[in-house]
């Protein structure tokens, strides 16, 4: 109960009078005229108007503002504050509950103004993890403004990616009518590059779509009209591979390349039949010399072992041990290769030849057709998904089968590519360098 002497009637001269005794940490006016109103002052002077009552047995103190309100203001807002509190309900939660709405809002009005660009970080980081970093790379470029200066191309600069003009947009205003006037264009410039953005931005908006914070501001289905698919148009089937009698020239031309690890690299590609990637990203750790084995991430499987043939081994052994990376690049961020198609272009053409990477792959399928090998074995070696009840239930081939076939393989490759090689136990050892 408040002491008579601390009630009057307010006015702003007894307001601006008002002061805290030396011996208290804060002292309180009260107004007579509205009894929840008081005037609290620090002893360092500073003063604010309060609203005090009891509500379902407890006290509720609440700030109503500083002197710059007027006596007024105060009375009227002290008052409605009563009369919240006489009928049961705490201001302080109403108060609490406005902000969670100001909040919702804001967050709301933030999300319908982010643009494209904003969330394709916030997604390339997310699945990040869940891709190689070719994958990540090549989403990094789509999407790259274009205009730096090219570090190996005196006076160039980078040109923009196909998904750049989406970027500065708001992610609500990416619709398919925007989505299709994209695609006349980039199809007639760059089409195979239009059709991989094309994935991308529907992988992308898919994303979107099932995120909480995106759903009501995604288009989900802007990339997937028929008019842009047939805008866009389909990839033609690739045809690229090494037949047996280009062999002698293909190897020639590789094992010319000045830098060893690609020459070795490009070699093991075509040897093991893998994924550009899949062996980039090979490790020491992941070279078995001594039981003959690889271990190679695989897109089906997480991993998979496939067999250390004799010529790859010998391969590998004269390779120096740089970092943890089996084909280390200097020069490369990640500290290993990452772009071995120069030189690979450079010796095609020196050999009359066109042929991608995934070419390579291509051929050690293809090749494979030459021997008495079963389909289920070069499947199995470069990580396709098994085909067929038998192949997926049933069989089971262990490393040392595997090794029986792929040696036959590499031994019949070398001796089309006219490649001079004899099996020495001793080339197996690794050299360290410091």
């Amino acid at each position: 109960m408040k002491q008579q002497l601390n009630r009057v009637r307010l006015t702003a001269g007894r307001v601006a009078s008002f002061s805290c005794p030396a011996d208290k940490s804060q002292a309180f006016l009260w107004d007579t005229d509205t009894p929840s109103l008081a005037v609290r002052v620090t002893p360092t002077g500073r003063k604010t108007y309060v609203f005090e009552s009891r509500l379902k047995g407890a006290t509720i103190r609440i700030n109503i503002g500083t002197l710059a309100a007027t006596l007024e203001e105060a009375r009227a807002k002290a008052t409605a504050l009563t009369v919240l509190v006489d009928a049961g309900t705490d201001p302080r939660e109403l108060e609490r509950e406005k902000d969670a709405a100001k909040a919702v809002a804001k967050a709301a009005a933030t999300v319908q103004a982010a643009t494209v660009e904003d969330i394709w970080k916030t997604y390339l980081e997310e699945r990040r993890p869940y891709w190689g970093e070719l994958h990540y790379q090549d989403h990094l470029k789509m999407a790259q403004a274009g205009g730096e200066v090219r570090k190996r191309m005196r006076g160039a600069v980078t040109i923009a990616g196909p998904l750049a003009q989406f970027m500065p947009l708001r992610l609500a205003d990416l619709d398919a009518a925007t989505v299709h006037e994209w695609a006349q264009k980039e199809a007639k410039a760059r089409p195979a590059r239009a059709r991989l953005a094309l994935r991308q931005l529907k992988a992308f908006l898919r994303w979107c779509a099932a995120e909480p914070a995106y759903k009501a501001i995604t288009v989900a289905d802007a990339a997937s009209g028929k008019k842009t698919r047939e805008v866009a148009g389909t990839p033609k089937v690739k045809n690229d591979y090494l037949q047996r009698e280009q062999l002698a020239a293909w190897f020639a031309h590789v094992r010319q390349i000045q830098n060893p690890v690609i020459g070795t690299y490009l070699q093991c590609l075509l040897l093991t039949g893998a994924r550009r990637e899949e062996l980039a990203e090979l490790k020491w750790e992941d070279v078995n010399f001594q039981w003959r084995g690889l271990t190679l991430k695989d897109k089906i499987e997480d991993e998979r072992a496939v067999p250390l043939t004799p010529y790859v081994a010998h391969l590998l052994a004269r390779l120096p041990r740089r970092n943890e990376w089996v084909f280390f690049s200097p020069t490369s961020k990640s500290g290993r290769l990452t772009e071995p198609s120069i030189a690979h272009r450079q010796a095609c053409a020196a050999a009359g030849l066109e042929l991608t990477l995934h070419g390579l792959r291509r051929s050690f399928a293809s090749l494979c057709e030459w021997l008495d090998i079963p389909g289920g074995i070069s499947a199995q070696i470069q990580g396709h998904a098994p085909q067929g009840v038998r192949e997926q239930n049933y069989i089971r081939r262990p490393l040392d089968l595997l090794r029986v076939h792929h040696q036959k393989i590499e031994a019949w490759i070398l001796e089309q590519a006219d490649v001079s090689f004899v099996a020495d136990a001793e080339a197996a050892r690794l050299r360290a360098v410091s």
